[in-house]
């Protein structure tokens, strides 16, 4: 009988993203190919760290327990490596350990995972391969991000799974966003006044938080472990087109910061999400010591990326050569 992950949340995550195989990666960097077969062959027995994205999928597995269906699963985990089969024994061996419910992977010996994303129906893709995550989301294939060191004294709430959201350029599309970084903040705020009751388009992880919220109702609001947040920087009155976009998708979200430019690390630390996901570096590494963390990437083409890419060259410009800075 075949098996259809339809009506499931399938999240792919790369090895390094499970588990620490940061001294394990350096081998591979710094070694040949024969250098870190060695290495990883003659540590096989020696179960791996825990990693950035292992509490989440840990969290995730356990929703299966919630399903109403018999044989339906509400979550699939898919490990995605770049190992080979041979080297990469040692991570099922660290799997089987942890006593996780993975009995699905992908090892692409070198290549890349993106090909590979559609054929598992992978909704969120989660990896330190910076490449992979670009094609995912140049190709709308997936939600994808770029997960960040773990945090060294993290720990995850053991009663909820907990996802927070950025919300421009990460669940919304990047045009508001857009006008704010070329525009400043009164044309963004008045252009989100005049359009409140105007949707806000789709952005990369749109139908991640769709699919996320469809589990969330399946299981029932009583007794849904789920916990989704939105931590912005918008505010009043910006924040009114976010609500009532998100009650058109008919997306129900549990909480909302809406911090007018405030850190959002002191916010996060409160909150304790088992994951973040944010499109600014800015935001994400003050944010990755404290609890997990992952960047969602501008497509290539991307208005606001070659803005900003401008701006940094700009900057960079200036500091090099004052003498170019031209007073008003």
């Amino acid at each position: 009988m075949a098996i259809d992950f339809k009506n499931t949340l399938v999240i792919g995550v790369s090895s390094r993203a499970l588990f620490n195989l940061e001294k394990e990666n350096i081998v591979f960097e710094t070694g040949t190919i024969d250098d870190y077969r060695t290495y990883q062959l003659e540590h096989e027995d020696v179960v791996l760290e825990k990693g950035a994205a292992y509490f989440l999928v840990e969290a995730l597995l356990k929703l299966n327990k919630y399903s109403k269906q018999p044989g339906q699963r509400l979550v699939e985990v898919i490990v995605m490596s770049k190992n080979s089969p041979d080297t990469g024994l040692r991570i099922h061996n660290s799997i089987k350990h942890y006593n996780l419910d993975i009995t699905r992977s992908a090892f692409s010996g070198g290549e890349s995972l993106a090909p590979f994303l559609q054929a598992f129906d992978v909704d969120l893709l989660l990896t330190k391969h910076s490449e992979d995550v670009q094609t995912a989301i140049d190709t709308e294939q997936c939600a994808a991000a770029t997960i960040y060191d773990p945090p060294s004294d993290y720990l995850p709430d053991e009663e909820r799974i907990r996802f927070a959201f950025d919300a421009d350029a990460v669940i919304f599309s990047e045009e508001s966003e857009y006008i704010y970084k070329t525009r400043g903040m009164r044309q963004f705020q008045t252009n989100e006044l005049n359009n409140e009751d105007i949707e806000l388009k789709d952005g990369p992880f749109a139908k991640f938080i769709r699919v996320l919220s469809t589990i969330h109702k399946e299981i029932g609001s009583e007794t849904s472990p789920i916990k989704i947040s939105i931590v912005t920087a918008r505010n009043s009155p910006a924040h009114v087109r976010v609500i009532k976009t998100l009650r058109n998708w008919n997306v129900y979200v549990d909480q909302a910061f809406f911090l007018g430019g405030l850190p959002k690390d002191k916010i996060l630390k409160a909150l304790r999400p088992h994951i973040f996901f944010d499109d600014q570096k800015v935001h994400v590494e003050p944010a990755s010591k404290i609890v997990p963390s992952s960047q969602v990437p501008y497509k290539t083409n991307s208005p606001l990326r070659k803005f900003l890419e401008d701006q940094a060259t700009l900057e960079l410009t200036l500091v090099n050569d004052p003498k170019k800075l031209v007073e008003p």
